[in-house]
């Protein structure tokens, strides 16, 4: 293989140490290697970085092994070209993996220009990743803890999921809060729903009819005081990446123009994406990059799964989120989107086709500083006018209608 990096280095990280090779010219058309392994305290790191440019590296590629990686990368990415690598694509032979050879063959593909680097954006972008991943992390703890409390007061036998939409909200609150100071009545605990609820205050009378005990005051008790906790860890993460968030405004006002993405999950795609569109080609290689399309997997001429690949958890889970809040928006472009496949792939497969169409919206209101201009429910069938009228005749004739058709003045 050509080279065409000169001075170049590969790093194998660990928890606790690093093992560096160099790939330098030996002064006699050759190439020189060497070897060296590293503590991952930060002065061993400092070591690592005057080393590297006593030597006169200029790149550095390394692996992204959990969060190993981060305190090394942070600490050359001023004074050096870096290659943040997945080294699930730069497998080598089976039975031949030491940590040296893994550095050795980074620092080689490295110097041949074979690797294809992880993006790794700015440190605003990165902080703000950081709090809306923890802050993603809260709101699932949260969810399991109501998740647990549901779980408890079925044995109980209290079926108040039965008749509440939500039963932490206004009414359910109440009526918890009442049971752990004492009340077990079900007619003074049925007088205490809100709103709209009153109306089904029969129902729940015979809901409220349970076999509470002290155990199951003391379960909810810890259980409601988790979420309350969670809730205000929710509510201190919100305020500080609204206070970090202030410079992108512009950006997740547009963002949030989109069917079905509110701000949290706009505020998700900036964090995720990096906002600097540049970095993608189209919005097919941001969509690619996101793992948001059919997986390619052929072989032989014939096409075996076609399986998303496994891609940026966070980054999925909001379009997701907000593909399926778009799938159940009204009179809407994304919604036809999702009819349409949903009709012959199923809720799933269309779930996904609509967050993937979210995403390449995204990429175009992040690059040109636009909104979303919404296309109509009917984009898609004017779009395909002739296929949606073949389409339309076979339905009424699978039906025994003769079809005519004419054209409206």
């Amino acid at each position: 293989m050509e080279g065409l990096i000169e001075r170049c280095a590969g790093v194998d990280v660990h928890q606790a140490t690093l093992v560096v090779t160099l790939r330098l010219p030996d002064g006699s058309g050759g190439r020189h290697v060497e070897t060296r392994t590293f503590g991952a305290m930060t002065v061993d790191l400092l070591t690592v970085r005057d080393w590297l440019h006593a030597c006169g590296v200029t790149h550095v590629a390394m692996e992204s092994t959990g969060v190993d990686w981060k305190p090394l990368y942070y600490l050359l990415e001023d004074g050096f070209t870096l290659r943040l690598v997945n080294m699930k694509h730069l497998k080598q032979v089976p039975g031949r993996k030491t940590d040296v050879k893994d550095s050795a063959w980074l620092a080689q593909l490295l110097e041949c220009g074979l690797l294809r680097a992880s993006l790794v954006p700015p440190a605003p972008i990165r902080d703000l990743r950081d709090l809306t991943r923890y802050r993603k992390k809260q709101i699932e703890d949260r969810a399991r803890e109501v998740n647990r409390l549901y779980r408890v007061l079925e044995e109980a036998g209290l079926k108040l999921a039965s008749v509440l939409s939500d039963v932490m909200g206004r009414s359910g609150r109440r009526m918890l809060d009442a049971l752990l100071q004492g009340t077990t009545d079900p007619e003074v605990l049925a007088e205490l729903a809100r709103g709209r609820l009153r109306a089904k205050i029969p129902t729940l009378r015979l809901a409220l009819q349970a076999q509470f005990r002290a155990p199951h005051a003391f379960l909810i008790g810890q259980i409601l005081a988790k979420i309350d906790f969670l809730e205000e860890a929710i509510g201190t993460l919100s305020e500080e990446i609204d206070r970090q968030v202030r410079p992108f405004e512009p950006v997740i006002a547009g963002l949030m123009t989109i069917p079905g993405v509110k701000r949290r999950n706009a505020v998700a795609l900036l964090a995720e994406t990096g906002g600097d569109m540049t970095r993608f080609a189209t919005a097919g290689h941001l969509c690619s990059w996101g793992a948001m399309c059919p997986g390619q997997n052929e072989s032989a001429g014939k096409r075996r799964s076609g399986r998303t690949r496994e891609g940026n958890r966070f980054l999925r889970g909001a379009l997701i989120e907000s593909g399926l809040a778009a799938g159940r928006t009204k009179q809407t472009a994304l919604q036809a989107r999702y009819l349409r496949v949903k009709r012959t792939r199923g809720h799933k497969k269309a779930v996904v086709a609509v967050g993937h169409q979210i995403l390449e919206i995204a990429y175009y209101i992040m690059r040109d500083g636009t909104t979303y201009h919404e296309l109509g429910p009917h984009y898609f069938a004017a779009r395909d006018k002739e296929r949606t009228i073949r389409r339309s005749v076979r339905q009424l004739e699978a039906l025994g209608y003769r079809v005519t058709i004419e054209e409206a003045a």
